[in-house]
């Protein structure tokens, strides 16, 4: 079983301003949020009235409440609502594939490193091409345990804790353990203000 202190590392303040320039120094703009409660505020804020909106999977979106607000609100054109909705499994695939171009997609990542760059482990890959390229605005959120001291420790939790995470949290939702088909390792974005991270002071997410 995954234990929260597999692929965790001691995070201190300085550590977190550590992986704050080093994000900015690949074009990604990082915020710091004390808690959940403030990084939710901080994430609706980032998005206007009426913006397209498409929200990944994400434990700590759920946690933060942000996926309930999401979920609630009418402020937004909600693609992962009509894809949820929509009954038919072919046009639902198809969806899902448009929703890689939203005007603004959010969701979080696997590993941090301290040095900015960003791992993102997936079964299918359904939001790796959203991430690298094709939605014009992407917000990362996540929990501060998640940053690691080098690429090879972020690359080692990745393949520790989060892959052996994940299939827990797969056979909890009553799926099948599935292998981690796709890995993204982000070095630099060409786009200024195209991607943001909020990183949270709390252990969220997995």
């Amino acid at each position: 079983m995954a234990t929260e202190q597999q692929g965790k590392f001691e995070v201190d303040e300085a550590a977190i301003q550590r992986t704050v320039e080093g994000l900015k120094g690949r074009n990604v703009d990082a915020v710091v949020a004390e808690n959940g409660v403030e990084a939710r505020q901080i994430l609706i804020d980032m998005i206007p009235d009426g913006a397209e909106v498409f929200k990944s999977t994400s434990e700590t979106l759920d946690t933060i409440g942000y996926s309930d607000y999401i979920r609630e609100t009418d402020r937004y054109k909600n693609l992962s609502l009509e894809i949820s909705e929509e009954p038919d499994r072919e046009r639902q695939r198809e969806l899902r594939r448009l929703a890689g171009v939203a005007e603004y997609f959010v969701g979080s990542v696997h590993a941090i490193a301290e040095t900015g760059e960003v791992l993102v482990a997936s079964g299918s890959g359904s939001q790796l091409g959203a991430y690298v390229f094709d939605a014009k605005n992407v917000i990362w959120v996540a929990g501060v345990q998640k940053i690691c001291p080098t690429l090879d420790d972020a690359m080692a939790r990745i393949r520790g804790f989060s892959v052996e995470r994940h299939h827990e949290w797969a056979v909890a939702q009553g799926r099948a353990a599935a292998p981690m088909g796709k890995l993204m390792i982000f070095e630099n974005e060409q786009n200024v203000n195209r991607i943001k991270m909020v990183l949270i002071k709390e252990s969220l997410g997995w």
